[in-house]
């Protein structure tokens, strides 16, 4: 029953991403309308969803106390790198693809797909907690997860480092969150004229997102997916090693956690693969068919990974 009820919950998730595809496929979208669109949800409408959302869900004293969510976050991407380093050196994984590797174990996918995914399943309630995780997962993206892919290339030699941009580490929805923090502190009121017009922009997120994400998989091809020993041990750390490390270290250290809390968690852990891999391995000479193959593979397995994770989270 569970079961069903979970899948029921991600249908419309399913079906807009079919509808991107199917679009896509029939050719009404122009080459650059994908990261166009891209650049609206990221640039515009995710900052102001934000914003909207943590004015409407967040006060100053659940914050606070929200914050120790961090601990548990940041403790559980430590040891997803301990764990992706291990396996990195246990099933000697080639130049070139370690990089990618070791952020599919540890990173998630957390905007296009984790946020729409999470709202879907939990309401705009559990949006608090989301940030938490997405705080996270940010730092650790922008900071030793691009490390690893620029110096990560094919011929074993590592290419210059790329110069690191600090802009990286702020990126717009992380600002949406950071002015809206201030705009809670400081207990400034926003006009209800203003508040209408910020919803009605960030409602379009969740929509707008799924789309792009069969866009993405439209382009990519789905007969150039292809499963080896790599791709196979990337995708356990991903669906399997991370969401039970996460489920672990709440169940044991956290458990006075809200459920909405732990929910939130668990499942943002299981979120697929980051759509950027395939750019930071360009940067980096690594294989870049091999990160294309993850994202692609781990975007499309997440449709049935996510029933299974809700299911078992009861």
């Amino acid at each position: 029953m569970v079961f069903l009820t979970s899948i029921e919950s991600i249908i419309p998730i399913i079906v807009l991403i079919i509808l991107g595809y199917f679009l896509q496929v029939r050719g009404w979208f122009d080459d650059s309308f994908g990261g166009n669109l891209s650049k609206l949800i990221m640039n515009v409408a995710m900052p102001v969803s934000i914003f909207v959302s943590v004015l409407k869900y967040l006060t100053l004293d659940k914050l606070i106390s929200l914050s120790g969510g961090m601990i548990y976050t940041f403790g559980v991407c430590i040891l997803g790198y301990i764990f992706a380093f291990a396996a990195v050196k246990i099933f000697n994984v080639r130049p070139g693809r370690r990089g990618t590797m070791i952020n599919t174990f540890v990173n998630a996918n957390t905007i296009f797909i984790g946020l729409p995914l999470n709202i879907a399943l939990f309401g705009d309630e559990a949006l608090p907690y989301f940030l938490i995780y997405y705080i996270t997962n940010t730092a650790s993206t922008w900071t030793l997860g691009v490390y690893l892919m620029t110096t990560d290339s094919k011929s074993g030699k590592s290419k210059q480092v790329a110069k690191f941009n600090w802009k990286k580490l702020f990126p717009a929805p992380l600002v949406g969150f950071l002015v809206a923090l201030v705009f809670l502190i400081l207990r400034i009121s926003v006009p209800s004229f203003a508040t209408n017009t910020l919803t009605y922009i960030g409602n379009i997120v969740t929509p707008l997102s799924l789309l792009y994400i069969g866009i993405v998989l439209a382009k990519a091809g789905l007969k150039t997916i292809r499963f080896d020993t790599d791709t196979i041990v990337t995708l356990v750390g991903r669906f399997i090693l991370a969401p039970a490390t996460m489920y672990f270290i709440l169940k044991f250290a956290a458990s006075g956690m809200e459920t909405k809390e732990f929910n939130t968690f668990v499942v943002q852990s299981a979120a697929p693969a980051l759509a950027v891999l395939p750019i930071l391995a360009n940067q980096g000479d690594g294989d870049v068919e091999f990160s294309t193959n993850v994202v692609t593979l781990s975007t499309i397995l997440f449709i049935i990974v996510v029933p299974i994770v809700v299911t078992l989270l009861g």
